[in-house]
């Protein structure tokens, strides 16, 4: 049994993962709790959010996030990649910046518009 508290929402609920009984789990309050402790224990996942360097704007530094759940294993691959990564304005909210990021079939996007100077 694994106790994990449920991060889909804002309520925390207090999940019992047991692994022993196909990954059953007790303690959510909704569907998606069930759903994220299992996954949380068989196979975790998470969005990386972050900063690149940004260049031909009044901003030193781009807000950037993955587009979806990125496999854990692969975080400090990810954020290591983004040290690399020099975005030059203006960008637009959404816009693709890693395609593929660290071959995951999950994209790096900008979360914030910026204009040229």
């Amino acid at each position: 049994m694994t106790e994990l508290i449920c991060i889909t929402c804002p309520k925390g609920c207090h999940l019992t993962v047991d692994e022993e009984h196909g990954y059953a789990v007790t303690g959510n309050a909704c569907p998606r709790g069930e759903i994220y402790g299992k996954n949380e224990l068989q196979h975790p996942v998470r969005v990386v959010t972050s900063t690149v360097r940004l260049t031909g704007a009044a901003l030193a530094r781009l807000p950037v996030k993955t587009d979806k759940p990125l496999p854990k294993e692969n975080m400090f691959d990810c954020m290591d990649a983004l040290t690399r990564v020099t975005a030059t304005a203006p960008v637009t909210v959404g816009q693709v910046l890693v395609p593929n990021v660290c071959g995951t079939e999950v994209n790096i996007v900008a979360t914030k518009s910026v204009n040229a100077v």
